[in-house]
C-alpha cells in the first residue's frame, strides 16, 4: 500500500507572518509608505534677509558666464560707503584767512569818483542810446542797468570796496527832478559817482558808492 505525504510542519505565527504572500497592488500600495519612512528629511533652503542680500549684490565682483560686467562708479573712489552703496563725503571745510588788521586803504587806492562818473556816462549812452520808455519795461530796464554798471564800476574800483549802485529811470516829459541821498561812512575812505543820461523819451541818473571794507 502507497503511503499517503506527511503534511509540513507549522510555523511558528511570526514566521508566517513575515513570510506572508502579498500581491502587486498591494507592495505598489506600501512602496511610496515605505519610501516616506525611510527617506531622509528634505530641509528648505535659509532665507536670506534683505541686508544681506544687498551687500551680497553690492560686494560681488566675480564675474559669472552670461552676467553683466558690473559698474564701477565714483563711489568706489571714497573708503566709506553708506548703507545705499553712496559715498559719504566728506565736508567741505571753509577757509579761514588770518586777519591783515588793516583798517585803511593803501595809499594811492582810494576810490576815485571822477574815473568812476566816466565810466557811467559812457555805459548810460551805450546802455541807453535812443531807447524809447515804456511803463511795463522799465522795472526790469532799471534792474539790468543797474548790474551792468556795478559790473563795469569794479573793473576800476580798487580792492576791498564794497559798491552800492542805485538808479532812478523816468520818462523824459520836461518836467524838473532832484534825486538826493544820505549816508553813514567814512569821508576819509569812501565816497560816490553819479551820472545822468536823457534823450527824448527818457532819463536816468546813476549813482554807484564806494564804501571800504575793513
Amino acid at each position: 500500500a502507497r503511503s499517503s505525504p506527511s503534511p509540513p510542519p507549522a510555523q511558528p505565527p511570526w514566521k508566517a507572518t513575515l513570510g506572508m504572500a502579498r500581491s502587486p497592488a498591494q507592495q505598489r500600495d506600501l512602496s511610496p509608505k515605505m519610501g516616506e519612512a525611510f527617506s531622509p528629511a528634505i530641509k528648505p533652503p535659509p532665507l536670506l534677509s534683505r541686508r544681506n542680500s544687498i551687500l551680497s549684490r553690492r560686494s560681488s565682483f566675480g564675474m559669472v558666464p552670461g552676467s553683466r560686467r558690473p559698474s564701477i562708479g565714483p563711489w568706489m573712489l571714497h573708503r566709506r560707503v553708506s548703507f545705499s552703496g553712496l559715498p559719504i563725503f566728506q565736508p567741505i571745510l571753509k577757509t579761514r584767512l588770518e586777519n591783515t588788521y588793516r583798517i585803511g586803504p593803501d595809499k594811492g587806492c582810494k576810490f576815485d569818483a571822477e574815473q568812476v562818473q566816466r565810466v557811467l556816462e559812457g555805459t548810460l549812452a551805450r546802455a541807453l542810446g535812443t531807447t524809447v520808455y515804456n511803463p511795463q519795461g522799465s522795472a526790469p530796464l532799471a534792474q539790468s542797468l543797474t548790474e551792468l554798471l556795478q559790473n563795469q564800476a569794479k573793473e576800476v574800483v580798487p580792492p576791498r570796496y564794497k559798491l552800492v549802485c542805485h538808479v532812478v529811470l523816468g520818462q523824459q516829459g520836461q518836467q524838473s527832478l532832484l534825486v538826493a541821498s544820505r549816508g553813514l561812512w567814512d569821508p576819509e575812505t569812501d565816497s560816490f559817482a553819479s551820472a545822468t543820461f536823457s534823450n527824448a523819451s527818457l532819463f536816468a541818473v546813476a549813482t554807484v558808492y564806494g564804501v571800504y571794507f575793513e
